[in-house]
């Protein structure tokens, strides 16, 4: 059972709608000092469709459950006196406002819809946000001991139905031998010297900051918008943010580095910790002649691989400069997972190129020498990838999925700890439920028979 985020946009635009309908909000269940009210389970089936979530008629009563369920967290962390820090409450805040912004379109648009300041609205739901730390705090300390055994594994497997065992589409692993050119004193200063150019044309000679942007910035989410950026202290590199808060409204600064490359900032508006500024990325380029001069390193390595005067391992340590894969055999972990295996769904998202190159590969292949684009790092360099593992289409075994089965035995083992401390708890708790919901089919028994 997962704790419920009371706090988003979907709530307010609920309980806005829920009190302008004909019904009347009401209290449909109470635990301890707390209440559950009409309207926060229509905020929370308004949130499960923007996300896309089917609404099932079982739901009311599934989202009452939760709600009941993070209430005896909360009671109980109040009894066990468990402290949350104002810090740990600020940057939740600035989490979750950060999210709704992104869903509104900017801080001015949230402070629109709720008609009041990002300062008031974070007076108005700092309890809320306290209350629900207290509570995922709460769950932490019940659960964190909770260990499990390769005994556990084998029984937790061998329990389930075989029409239970879930499907493993093919999964693949990779590893690689990369090699990016280095970026000289010279390339940066070439850097330096184009976005001080750049500079010099909005600032002497009064071109737009936004056209210049778009024209030649070289961070793409925010060049299609004229370099607008909209942000929160904490959200940037502190040089970054440094800079923006030692400049005054409409200030272009001077060209400064950082670890992406170099930058300007116009300031546009800052309030507080949350400002808005345009922004130009220049990213120091390597001349033509160090790509070459890394093709021929990873060509020399290429052919002492395929003519077996070197392992894979000794090649990656002596050629790749990856640091991500150098000490690791050249094994490519999965972003999404954190796994060393990739399904079709997260290479397409994370890495389209390696499928291509291995599509036709057999296991231990290697692809010759590629360029290839670290989207995550910005970084150009050549590689070569090796088909490290390729397994066909499966029901889940022990000995190819051992750690997804893993986890699914600790959420298991979780599970069953959480149901037993709820009902344990239940059993000593005031809790009354509205009439309406009193026929759900809740999972653990909230009133006596």
């Amino acid at each position: 059972m997962r704790l419920l985020l009371t706090f988003s946009l979907t709530l307010a635009l609920a309980t806005s709608v829920f009190s302008q309908g004909e019904t009347i909000d009401k209290i449909v269940a109470q635990v301890g000092d707390n209440i559950v009210l009409l309207s926060d389970i229509q905020a929370q089936k308004l949130q499960a469709l923007q996300g896309g979530i089917e609404l099932t008629p079982e739901i009311d009563c599934q989202i009452l459950e939760q709600l009941m369920y993070q209430y005896l967290l909360l009671n109980q962390a109040q009894l066990d006196s468990i402290e949350i820090t104002d810090a740990q409450v600020d940057a939740e805040m600035e989490n979750k406002l950060r999210v709704i912004e992104q869903q509104i379109g900017g801080r001015q648009k949230l402070e629109e819809f709720y008609g009041k300041t990002v300062a008031q609205i974070k007076r108005e739901f700092r309890p809320i946000i306290k209350d629900q730390l207290l509570s995922k705090e709460m769950e932490r300390q019940m659960t964190s001991e909770i260990s499990i055994t390769p005994r556990d594994v084998q029984n937790f497997y061998n329990s389930l139905p075989m029409d239970s065992i879930p499907l493993i589409n093919s999964q693949l692993s990779f590893q690689q031998i990369v090699f990016y050119p280095e970026v000289t004193v010279e390339d940066k200063q070439r850097a330096f010297d184009d976005l001080q150019n750049i500079r010099n044309a909005i600032v002497r000679d009064g071109k737009s900051f936004s056209t210049q942007a778009r024209i030649h910035s070289m961070d793409p989410g925010s060049a299609r918008l004229g370099g607008e950026i909209e942000g929160t202290r904490g959200m940037m590199v502190p040089t970054f943010e440094a800079t923006i808060f030692n400049m005054e409204i409409d200030d272009v600064s001077d060209v400064f580095e950082s670890p992406y490359g170099y930058h300007i900032i116009k300031l546009i508006d800052r309030k507080g910790d949350n400002y808005k500024v345009k922004h130009i990325l220049i990213i120091p380029n390597f001349e033509n002649d160090a790509l070459e001069n890394a093709s021929v390193r990873i060509d020399s390595c290429y052919n002492l691989l395929k003519e077996g005067q070197i392992t894979w391992e000794k090649a990656v340590i002596e050629f790749s400069n990856d640091e991500a894969t150098r000490l690791n055999k050249g094994i490519i972990t999965n972003p999404i997972t954190g796994e060393q295996t990739w399904d079709m769904e997260d290479l397409n998202q994370v890495d389209q190129q390696i499928y291509l190159l291995t599509d036709a590969m057999e296991q231990g292949d290697i692809s010759q020498p590629n360029l290839y684009m670290n989207q995550i790092e910005r970084k150009q360099g050549v590689r070569i990838v090796r088909l490290m593992k390729r397994t066909a289409p499966h029901r889940a075994n022990l000995k190819d999925d051992y750690s997804l089965i893993q986890r699914a035995t600790m959420n298991d083992k979780r599970t069953k700890l959480i149901e037993s401390w709820t009902q344990s708890k239940i059993s000593n708790a005031y809790i009354k439920i509205d009439d309406e919901y009193k026929n759900c089919q809740f999972q653990n028994e909230w009133i006596s028979k």
